[in-house]
């Protein structure tokens, strides 16, 4: 038996803490800092999702993680004009697994602050010099250049977590898990998502190109390391938005689609022409931007916020200007870790760009739910299989 003790648990009271291996050493090294109970929890399962997701596409992939959850997840492909001023991406050619990590923490900037990060190739210097400009709290990754890991080592004052793990690491077939001192154990999910599953297409339109097929997947395997009830949303090869955790199905619609539309505004022309005041930093610029954007602060500008963040005061982004952006928005992939229960999450999936969707199905009003796909012009598929994460 191997262990790693460890600060404390959840929380401060809770100790002793340590992870640990009944049989055989630990399949991980920790090369800097000082990992806590919830950044393994974090580093487990983003190392997973990652994984899958470079088996199930071929390409490199990254995760932002909080909480045990995915905050963003996205393939490694390259960024647009516009990404690259929305992510506060560097100029100039980055690597595809720089390229994955920007797009999965980007894509929900406000949820990855002091994410876990999930390679799932070798930590490069172009993925290490965005991380060391980001308010993270570690990294797990197969492996770490020379460059990588120096830029790494100078994060937080030289205690930056950085967690090399073995990708060849197989867990046992059965787990284990204690709680209030009872013992529940279960078979490991090794459940193989790859394009199989999206063969049972149940609307009339079965048109699902292959950039389709592949955020399909890349909404599935996010769903299957996130906390359930859990919807997401994608395009282009990334998350959108991560509705998790929520006890109600539309309200996990709901939730991932707001964060989808989010996304979209962000890209706003009046967005994109917001001056900021110099030497701004990252997280003040994301918070000002989701308050500039969302509908609850409109009043911000009048209450002289703006004074501190904004060279030029700009102009409020109306109701109507956000209705009207958010139409526009189309091509996007949602897929649900259960099935529909009712039509109202196709519908509201659909005021958010939704043309494709992956779900289990197995409703008793999966007619009801594909007719309203119909309706829209959706394309379907059902997968057969829940994908409950706890």
């Amino acid at each position: 038996m191997t262990e790693l003790e460890l600060k404390y648990g959840c929380n401060p009271n809770q100790k002793p803490a340590r992870i640990f291996m009944e049989n055989g050493e630990l399949p991980l090294e920790v090369l800097n800092g000082k990992p806590g109970y919830i950044n393994f929890m974090d580093a487990l399962n983003s190392w997973q999702l990652v994984k899958a997701l470079k088996k199930a596409t071929g390409l490199p992939a990254a995760a932002s993680f909080k909480h045990v959850s995915p905050a963003g997840a996205a393939l490694g492909l390259p960024l647009t004009d516009v990404e690259r001023r929305i992510y506060f991406a560097p100029e100039g050619e980055l690597s595809p697994i720089a390229c994955a990590y920007i797009r999965a923490r980007g894509a929900d900037r406000l949820c990855s602050f002091g994410d876990w990060a999930a390679l799932s190739d070798t930590c490069d210097a172009d993925t290490a010099r965005f991380l060391a400009l980001e308010v993270s709290d570690g990294v797990i990754a197969p492996g770490y250049t020379d460059e990588a890991l120096e830029i790494l080592k100078t994060k937080r004052k030289g205690g930056y977590n950085v967690v090399k793990i073995d990708p060849d690491y197989a867990p046992a077939p059965i787990e284990r898990r204690n709680i209030f001192g009872i013992t529940f154990e279960q078979g490991y999910n090794d459940l193989a998502i790859d394009e199989k599953m999206l063969e049972n297409i149940v609307t009339e339109n079965r048109d699902l190109p292959q950039e389709a097929k592949h955020d399909m997947l890349l909404a599935l395997i996010t769903l299957k390391y996130t906390q359930s009830n859990s919807v997401c949303y994608v395009k282009g090869g990334q998350t959108l938005g991560v509705g998790a955790g929520q006890q109600s199905r539309i309200h996990c619609t709901r939730l991932a689609g707001n964060k989808a539309d989010i996304w979209w505004l962000r890209q706003h022309p009046k967005v994109l022409g917001l001056q900021f005041e110099d030497g701004i930093r990252r997280p003040d610029r994301d918070n000002a931007i989701d308050l500039y954007i969302s509908e609850e602060h409109d009043d911000v500008l009048a209450e002289g916020v703006w004074q501190n963040t904004f060279k030029v005061k700009p102009d409020v982004l109306t109701e109507e200007e956000k209705k009207d952006w958010i139409a526009q928005m189309s091509g996007v992939t949602v897929g649900s870790d259960a099935f529909f229960p009712f039509d109202d999450n196709v519908e509201r999936a659909f005021k958010s760009g939704a043309k494709y969707i992956a779900q289990p199905g197995g409703s008793i009003r999966d007619d009801q739910v594909i007719a309203t796909a119909d309706k829209h012009d959706m394309v379907m598929a059902f997968t057969g299989m829940r994908l409950f994460h706890h």
